[in-house]
């Protein structure tokens, strides 16, 4: 019997939330954390109104339709973090707040990454489904991870992809900063592809399509693998646990403090602004 006491990191779900205030109570945990104000946090989230969210490096008036993206009444927002465009509806977001001196967190963004994933991975066991993670292992896949030539987040191999009943499944994305990792991502419950690709600019029609092959062949939701209806509360249970598992962690229900609130709704304004929006 192992009698070790676990560590106890904080949980927090706020559900469905404008996509300033996501962003922003992100970044105010990552300041908590940073501050030792708060040991480390996993949080999950959804999203209202549905919301295209960039990367921190993506050029938004070239590669972004943003008429399109109002007409349709989404959400634009800027992430903190890199990688590409994510349409985020029908899914649960987590993200994962530790300081980078934490004992168990390795000092590359590609093994840290893999060490968080785990709890996404035992989620998807949790879930019923056959899930590991897959290693590129040729040159030629090595030499693609550095060309981001596609837009859409969950086309770009990572180094250790998360694979589930043979398709990649989960778009995460990471920062450090202040001495703390922030990765966040999206656990797709369902996606349409044609309405993501439609909010991109391509300088062809013929390379959009094959962009959106290449991303049907990967990017997968969880309705794509199974005929059962998995509902977004059967997902948040099913991750809770995966991540107690995947990190060996035992999770400890929070609520928000007047202080957090407060910087989040500071942060928000940021992320509200056209200065940040548009910035590149």
């Amino acid at each position: 019997m192992n009698n070790l006491k676990k560590e106890e990191w904080l949980f927090i779900n706020t559900h469905k939330n404008d996509p300033y205030f996501n962003m922003a109570l992100d970044e105010a945990l990552l300041n908590f954390v940073s501050e030792n104000k708060l040991p480390p946090v996993i949080r999950f989230y959804g999203w209202n109104p549905a919301t295209l969210s960039i990367g921190y490096f993506q050029k938004l008036q070239k590669e972004i339709d943003i008429e399109k993206v109002k007409e349709r009444g989404y959400g634009l927002v800027r992430r903190a973090t890199g990688g590409r465009g994510v349409l985020h509806d029908k899914e649960l977001t987590y993200s994962v707040i530790v300081p980078e001196s934490h004992p168990e967190m390795p000092k590359t963004v590609t093994e840290a990454y893999r060490v968080i994933s785990q709890g996404l991975l035992e989620g998807f066991i949790e879930l019923g489904f056959d899930a590991y993670f897959a290693i590129p292992k040729s040159d030629e896949q090595r030499a693609k991870l550095k060309d981001p030539r596609s837009s859409v987040c969950f086309d770009a191999p990572s180094w250790y992809e998360l694979v589930v009943e043979g398709r990649k499944i989960a778009g995460s994305a990471q920062t450090r900063q202040k001495g703390v990792i922030l990765q966040h991502g999206s656990i797709l419950q369902s996606i349409d592809v044609d309405e993501l690709f439609d909010l991109f600019i391509y300088s062809h029609p013929r390379l959009k399509e094959k962009m959106k092959q290449a991303f049907y062949s990967k990017a997968v939701s969880i309705q794509d693998l199974t005929d059962k209806e998995i509902t977004i509360e059967m997902m948040e249970d099913a991750f809770f646990k995966g991540f107690e598992k995947g990190l060996n962690k035992k999770l400890v229900p929070f609520e928000l403090t007047d202080d957090l609130i407060a910087e989040t709704n500071q942060l928000s304004e940021k992320y509200k602004s056209d200065e940040w929006t548009y910035r590149r």
